[in-house]
């Protein structure tokens, strides 16, 4: 399955409906990818899918599944997600021992290697290690619930991952999960981001596809630069 050029709008089904997940996600087939929040009530303080659901997902979804790891240990556990058949795996920066060796390994099964960051995370580790990922994942919020407000005061990080991956002409998207709505995506897509997580946003909408279709048409209006970080 081709994944797509930027801007890309990958709903999040923390927002569906379970009880009718298949339902939900048929209702997001204009979308670009699925992005599945796996919590372990650890990491963070809440508790959703694990391996089962995310195979069964996989199984059922019209759209790549982009998964965002917030676990504890992901240098052991993320491998089965992309073994899964996961398009995107993406872990924490601060919940993983050896990011570059783990982003290795992804990539080497066939998952694109994603590494994500908190509000409060500085992002210079992954400045300097850029090439060894596919995605970075700016949380916008902090990560653990939905339905929480976009923080701009994270921006500066998108800008500065932005400008380095031009400089290196890196093939990295850059993604912004927390908050995303008609009203920050704009703001998001501005500092460097091409890659949006949108919940209630999404699936709150009385127009699912029409939704889908404004968020990437306002992505697209406001972004940063040029084309040189699609893939």
């Amino acid at each position: 399955m081709s994944l797509p050029a930027a801007p890309r709008i990958n709903p999040s089904i923390l927002s569906a409906d379970f009880v009718n997940m298949e339902r939900d996600l048929g209702r997001i087939a204009g979308a670009d990818l699925v992005h599945v929040d796996v919590m372990d009530n650890h990491f963070v303080p809440n508790l959703t899918f694990g391996p089962q659901m995310v195979r069964r997902i996989q199984d059922t979804s019209p759209l790549p599944l982009d998964v965002h790891l917030m676990i504890a240990d992901p240098d052991r556990w993320a491998p089965e997600y992309a073994e899964i058949g996961a398009a995107s795996v993406t872990f924490h920066l601060e919940a993983a021992a050896d990011p570059v060796a783990l982003a290795r390994r992804l990539r080497d099964i066939g998952a694109r290697a994603g590494v994500a960051i908190k509000p409060g995370t500085a992002v210079d580790p992954i400045l300097e290690h850029l090439d060894a990922f596919d995605q970075v994942l700016v949380m916008t919020v902090e990560p653990g619930f939905g339905g929480q407000s976009f923080m701009p005061e994270t921006m500066p990080k998108l800008r500065a991952l932005a400008d380095e991956a031009r400089r290196r002409d890196a093939r990295v998207w850059l993604q912004v999960d927390g908050g995303i709505s008609m009203d920050t995506i704009g703001q998001a897509a501005e500092a460097g981001a091409d890659t949006f997580v949108a919940g209630s946003a999404v699936f709150g909408a009385a127009d699912i596809d029409a939704r889908i279709t404004q968020l990437r048409d306002l992505a697209r209006q406001h972004r940063h630069g040029t084309d040189s970080l699609e893939e």
